[in-house]
């Protein structure tokens, strides 16, 4: 009997436990239309979710007390509710209507300034790219989704094994630092094989600033810098599937699961998997097109609850690659041999992340970051092994000083370890790794002079333990008109960069050409200049048009240019004698018509080269290669709201630019063709959650010349003739006296091809 009195007990005590909790179901909308994936929280809990296709949400389980709704979505206002839950309003069934921000000017922004700012009141130019736009064109890594984004370009370096790096305003790769949740988490030896495996369930969205940010953020992002943001457990949906494949017989999948590990901690745990193993030969060249891989990329991201809604998440990465390409014929039995020519690397990197904002009065967060990129890798007979382990950790405080005055204050530490097997690594023959600490301290002040006008002032000090003292001051102004339809930003800095050749250029390894060093590379200096002007314009029947133009003038100093052109078999590095300038102007402008037509095209011309000293001591003019002069970009939208229809239209158009041939009798053109990338995509929603896409990419059926990779039928120059100087003799099996050579490439070799996905999105 006792025992059924304990169990009665037990059970009142759950019934009143839960008998204290209500729930909240609303639905958002705009301009009467449902807003989908708007996030739906209680602030400073644990309590959110998202809106489902109908702008419906659902809170359940909710404690009794009074809490702060709070309805958000970028480009959209955010709405703001005092909510009871109690034995008589135990549930609550609300609508809201939201509506658009100026072409989202308001939308909350970290990545100028490293602290939390609207897009308009950010001094500092940013740009904003959520899912929604990567969706117009699926691929299947981070590389391939920026291509329709004005001013940067994913830039192949490799014609085998089809590596490449990110131009900002046409500088390359390594002067683009990019981030996960603002920690320099891809750079050095990942900068080439880093930027897949992101699984793109987990972004929120990327943020990207066009010019330098070392003031900030320290060496590597004197070009610019991309942060992937990724999603907060509390609104992430609770299962979210994306699986693509396509006629080439490439297969990528993203899933993404939310889950709880106790009351306060909530996690994100997020799979990326591509496989790609068909060798294809469409140019008949005896290479594959395209690179076969095998990837599997493994995401978890965990976050806290805690008092004052203070920070705290963890998360940790994992990726493992194994890819190949080469002459058709190969298999990994010919992995280093001099039969068949191969590029075959397995990349295996582990990567963790995280903030911890201190229990004080005062707002002061810790971050950091470590990764270890193991590479092991055959560039045909060449071996490249090579290990790195970067650590690096920052502390930020950030202080209102008075009414005018926001301030940063940060300190930083960043230590490298690098190891390979190539000279970079040896020192008088016998193996001496790199190992360089940069600590560093930054500060900048945010100064708001009156409603419309702002200034920042920033200055940053490193150590660098090899190359000593580096200083890197900026200042940004902006200026906002009353109605803020204007705004105004100009900008100026300084940056600088210490250069790993093997761990950037690739080039450095592949085909047959010997690495030059001609001295101690010295790190380079930069000083850039920016001027941004933002108009909106609203029509009287409901359409919007959105211009955003820049300027910029990038100049530096001590510029390490590769030199492929004065000894064709060799790649001669050395600090430019004279300098370097990137210049250009760009232009974005946004679409917004009443009927649902949304479109955004841009455009950017640009001059990038280099005033070298020639033997007489006199500076010479010289076209950066690789650069193109213009590109531009558009994406054009239209959704048929009634049948839950969608179609998108996207593409790239580029200039020519100047390739590294090999010689005066090479008969490949010095430069590329005018050329473009085009998609074409159907989308279907169903209410369930559930998507279905498909169309086609590379309309055009646009490749290079099937003659990009030099003598692809003697990969290992067998049949060559060298003169007693080292240089190659014209023959006549070899008339061109050309070397083999795969560095001659500037668009991908992968032609038309159809592409089916499914997507699915289930929220609690």
């Amino acid at each position: 009997m006792n025992k059924i009195y304990v169990l009665l007990a037990f059970l009142l005590v759950q019934l009143s436990v839960y008998a204290q909790t209500g729930s909240i179901r609303g639905t958002v909308t705009v301009k009467g239309k449902p807003l989908e994936f708007g996030t739906a929280a209680l602030k400073g809990t644990q309590y959110g979710t998202t809106t489902n296709e109908q702008g419906v949400f659902e809170l359940k389980n909710v404690k009794y007390g009074t809490y702060q709704l709070v309805i958000s979505s970028i480009g959209y206002r955010n709405i703001t509710k005092a909510i009871t839950i109690s034995e008589s309003k135990f549930f609550q069934e609300l609508t809201f209507q939201t509506e658009e921000l100026e072409n989202s000017l308001n939308e909350v922004v970290v990545t100028g300034t490293m602290k939390e700012v609207s897009k308009l009141d950010s001094p500092v130019p940013v740009e904003i790219y959520t899912p929604v736009f990567f969706k117009r064109n699926p691929v299947p890594n981070l590389f391939e989704s920026l291509q329709n984004i004005n001013g940067i370009r994913p830039q192949l370096n490799c014609n085998v094994c089809n590596t490449g790096d990110i131009h900002i305003n046409g500088l390359e790769g390594p002067y683009t630092m990019i981030m996960i949740d603002g920690m320099p988490i891809v750079s050095g030896l990942s900068t080439v094989y880093g930027l897949s495996g992101i699984p793109s369930a987990l972004i929120e969205r990327v943020e990207i600033v066009k010019g330098p940010a070392s003031t900030l953020y320290g060496s590597e992002a004197v070009g610019g810098l991309i942060n992937v943001i990724t999603k907060k457990p509390s609104t992430a949906p609770l299962v979210s599937a994306d699986v693509m494949g396509t006629s080439w017989s490439e297969f990528n999948t993203d899933l993404g699961v939310k889950y709880r590990l106790g009351e306060k901690v909530q996690s994100l745990f997020g799979l990326n998997y591509f496989n790609f193993q068909k060798p294809t030969d469409k140019n008949g060249d005896g290479f594959t097109d395209i690179t076969l891989q095998n990837r599997i990329s493994l995401f978890n991201k965990i976050s806290v609850e805690r008092k004052d809604n203070r920070i705290f998440t963890i998360g940790a990465r994992y990726v493992y690659e194994n890819r190949w390409g080469g002459q058709t014929q190969w298999t990994p039995k010919y992995r280093g041999s001099n039969e068949l020519y191969a590029e075959s690397i397995y990349t295996k990197r582990w990567e963790v992340i995280g903030a911890y904002q201190l229990p004080i009065k005062e707002k002061i967060t810790f971050q950091f970051s470590a990764n270890g990129h193991n590479q092991n890798s055959f560039y045909g007979t060449t071996p490249f092994n090579a290990q790195q382990t970067i650590a690096f950790g920052q502390f930020t405080w950030d202080k209102k000083a008075g009414e005018n005055h926001d301030l940063l204050i940060g300190t930083a530490l960043r230590y490298t370890h690098y190891d390979d097997n190539t000279t970079a690594t040896s020192l008088d023959g016998r193996n001496a790794p790199s190992k360089v600490a940069l600590p560093g301290i930054f500060a900048q002040d945010e100064i708001t002079l009156n409603t419309n006008n702002k200034l920042l002032l920033g200055l940053r000090y490193d150590y660098n333990s090899i190359h000593g003292n580096i200083l890197t001051p900026r200042l940004n102004y902006k200026w906002t008109s009353t109605d803020k339809k204007n705004v105004f930003r100009a900008s100026f800095g300084n940056g600088y960069r210490v250069a790993n050749v093997f761990t950037e250029d690739h080039a450095a390894l592949t085909g047959a050409r010997q690495v030059v060093f001609t001295e101690a590379l010295k790190p380079e200096r930069s000083w850039n200049g920016n001027l941004n002007y933002v108009r909106k314009f609203f029509l009287s029947n409901g359409s919007f048009i959105g211009l955003d133009g820049t300027v910029f003038y990038t100049y530096f100093n001590n510029r390490i240019i590769p030199d492929y052109l004065t000894d064709p078999n060799k790649i001669i590095y050395s600090n430019l004698a004279g300098n370097a300038v990137s210049r250009g102007i760009s232009l974005n402008v946004d679409f917004s018509f009443a009927n649902g037509l949304k479109a955004m095209a841009g455009a950017t011309a640009m001059n990038v080269f280099q005033r070298q000293e020639n033997a007489a001591g006199k500076l010479v003019k010289k076209t950066q290669l690789l650069t193109e002069k213009f590109t531009g970009v558009w994406s054009i939208s239209y959704s048929f709201q009634r049948i839950g229809l969608s179609i998108d239209y996207t593409g790239n158009l580029y200039g020519p630019m100047k390739l590294p041939i090999l010689g005066p009798l090479d008969p490949r053109p010095e430069y590329s063709p005018w050329w473009s990338l085009q998609n074409i995509q159907l989308t279907k929603k169903f209410n369930s959650g559930l998507e279905i896409y498909g169309g086609v990419k590379n309309l055009l059926n646009f490749t290079p010349t099937a003659a990009a990779i030099a003598r692809a039928f003697d990969p290992f120059d067998k049949q060559v003739t060298f003169g007693p100087d080292g240089q190659v003799v014209p023959t006549a099996n070899n008339p061109y006296a050309l070397t083999f050579d795969p560095s001659y490439v500037y668009a991908p070799n992968q032609g038309i091809r159809t592409f089916l996905g499914v997507r699915y999105n289930f929220f609690k």
